[in-house]
């Protein structure tokens, strides 16, 4: 059973920086893609980062390209989102999440494992 537990959230101002961390368990299969959404209030949730954990590669929303980084940490199981320029736009909770993808990476019910959440605010 894949686990996920997201950490680093917080309170940051307007041009900032966060760092969020998913520590995953139970994941298998390499073929699995670990993605980062993001839901803000009133709004659907949304795609803002993902790695494919077989060849590493890496996507990203238009949203936050230039300003978010996504890295992984394979000793530690961990995929971390760096969170840079921060705007009062990018405040949401941010959840984890682990599957396997097959029509695109930014859609949230292909994915079948979720963390808990996290909330990131930023201030203007």
């Amino acid at each position: 059973q894949v686990q996920l537990v997201e950490s680093g959230g917080g309170l940051v101002q307007a041009g900032g920086s966060l760092n969020l961390s998913c520590a995953a368990s139970g994941i298998t299969k390499d073929y699995y893609t670990i993605a980062w959404f993001r839901q803000a209030p009133g709004k659907e949730r949304e795609g803002v980062s993902a790695i494919l954990l077989s060849d590493g590669h890496i996507y990203s929303a238009d949203s936050v390209k230039g300003r978010f980084t996504l890295s992984r940490d394979n000793a530690k199981n961990t995929v971390s989102l760096q969170m840079n320029s921060l705007k009062p736009e990018d405040t949401a909770v941010y959840y984890c999440a682990a599957g396997v993808w097959h029509r695109d990476w930014d859609i949230d019910d292909e994915y079948d494992s979720w963390g808990q959440g996290t909330q990131v605010t930023v201030s203007s």
